[in-house]
């Protein structure tokens, strides 16, 4: 079994901010698959089923991003995975919009969701497929951090919008072929693609 955890914020007002990209993620492989995401558990909406032959949950933490781990760590625990068997999707500010990329480990990179889960289940040692979102251009007069914090609960340009689309449809398929193939198979094929 293999836990796809999409990061993002519960409520509709959040559902195109670039910050819930890996909740747009979680919903596109539900649709793919005919995997409903509506199941309560762990502080998440989860589904069951199956991706090309690979028992799979998906799910949605139903706490904020930064929250993520008490999520994380209730999956691992109760479908009795390791972080080995846990792929998480999230924004990355560090990535052109368009641009994916998949790694095992490493740190947060300042994420707070990867941070909230590296710190509640202990370890660095699980999978993350990273959807571009870019970093903000100017800062308006705010400081940076704060500027961020504003941009990833923007929505994205219309323009960004062209390439956000695509992207998700790319890393849906890099899941596919990371539990089909396997995690080096995946980093070659789709690490230095980009859409649109």
């Amino acid at each position: 079994m293999k836990i796809v955890m999409g990061l993002g914020n519960p409520g509709s007002e959040y559902a195109q901010n670039r910050h819930n990209i890996g909740f747009r993620c979680i919903d596109r492989l539900s649709r793919l698959h005919s995997i409903p995401v509506k199941k309560a558990q762990c502080q998440s909406l989860t589904g069951e089923g199956w991706i090309d032959g690979i028992g799979v949950v998906l799910a949605k933490p139903k706490t904020f991003v930064n929250l993520s781990g008490n999520a994380a760590s209730g999956l691992l625990k109760k479908f009795k995975c390791g972080p080995a068997d846990l792929i998480v999707v999230h924004d990355d500010l560090d990535l052109p919009v368009g641009r994916i990329r998949v790694r095992l480990g490493g740190k947060s990179g300042g994420h707070r969701g990867i941070k909230s889960i590296i710190s509640s289940t202990g370890t660095e040692d699980f999978i993350r497929v990273r959807i571009g979102v870019s970093r903000p251009e100017h800062s308006h007069g705010m400081p940076y951090d704060k500027a961020v914090i504003e941009y990833v609960l923007g929505d994205f340009t219309p323009h960004e919008e062209e390439l956000a689309t695509p992207a998700v449809e790319l890393a849906c398929e890099a899941i596919r072929v990371l539990l089909t193939d396997g995690l080096e198979t995946v980093m070659n094929r789709y690490n230095r693609r980009g859409a649109g």
